[in-house]
């Protein structure tokens, strides 16, 4: 093993998960840099400051959704 240390991008899907990647390989379809490279830790330590709520976007939008219908319904 070597002791290198690898740089990582941070990428998000459209469901706006995060994941790291590593820098010298294509990103997989379907994901996108979300602006944040470094080594593995620097990374992780990002996504855990940015990704806060751990459910899928369109989940979060049903969620919403359902608590402004409830909010408005008479």
């Amino acid at each position: 093993m070597s002791n290198v240390e690898r740089d990582y991008h941070v990428v998000v899907n459209a469901e706006q998960q995060y994941s790291i990647w590593l820098a010298d390989r294509d990103i997989p379809a379907g994901w996108s840099e979300a602006g944040f490279s470094g080594p593995k830790d620097a990374c992780l330590e990002h996504i855990s400051e940015v990704w806060t709520d751990m459910r899928p976007l369109s989940l979060r939008a049903r969620t919403e959704a359902r608590e402004v219908s409830r909010e408005t319904s008479p």
